[in-house]
């Protein structure tokens, strides 16, 4: 390996590092809490080895939760191009986020579960993965409502409100995982099949297409 090889490797490595010591001191003593010199200490490095990877903490926060995102919008993007019915795709899609929440609960409380300085992450939004990952659901809302699935409704207000049932059942599976859920897929299920119902068109939602949600197989049942 070359030497320039090398430091590319050593730079991505040290990075990483810096990454995964900041997630873990925000999730353990809040954000607010956490100083970049803090940060610094944990990997026996100084605050300014840091500075050069990362302007302040607001832009570690940044590249968190753009880690976050990338993964979702990964798994979104297949989803999204899958040819089937408009409904089942966005339960498809509203299971999968649940389940991402589930499997990366640290990056998803950092996230959407810790509070930030306002406007830390709202002034980058607009290019940022989170917002591909809205427009991904936002996607799904719309063919929807195309398809007469749903009814006519404000395609951003219905998007913002499926978004917030199924961040509701995450973060509460997250921050209370030894509650007495009397099922939790069954739970899950229910949640994604009782939002989407709320917005449905009753005349062209007869047959209500439902998933799998062991396998995310698309089926068919009647009610």
């Amino acid at each position: 390996m070359s030497s320039k090889a090398r430091r590319v490797r050593e730079k991505a490595a040290l990075k990483r590092e810096i990454l995964n010591a900041a997630r873990d001191l925000f999730v353990q003593d809040g954000y607010e809490n956490v100083s970049m010199r803090r940060i610094a200490e944990k990997i026996d490095y100084s605050p300014t080895t840091v500075y050069l990877h990362f302007t302040d903490k607001a832009d570690l926060l940044f590249h968190i939760c753009e880690e976050t995102f990338a993964k979702l919008v990964a798994q979104g993007d297949k989803l999204v191009a899958h040819k089937i019915d408009p409904l089942t795709k966005l339960k498809m899609f509203g299971r999968a986020y649940i389940e991402f929440g589930l499997k990366h609960p640290d990056h998803y409380r950092l996230t959407f579960m810790v509070q930030h300085e306002p406007g830390e992450l709202e002034e980058r939004y607009e290019n940022s993965m989170g917002h591909r990952a809205f427009e991904l659901l936002r996607s799904c809302v719309e063919e929807c409502i195309a398809k007469g699935v749903f009814r006519r409704l404000d395609l951003s207000l219905t998007s913002q409100a499926l978004w917030a049932g199924v961040h509701g059942i995450t973060s509460l599976l997250i921050a209370r995982p030894d509650f007495p859920w009397v099922e939790k897929d069954g739970t899950i299920d229910l949640l994604v099949d009782s939002v989407c119902a709320g917005f449905a068109n009753g005349e062209r939602c007869k047959s209500i297409s439902t998933f799998n949600p062991r396998t995310l197989n698309p089926t068919t049942q009647r009610p």
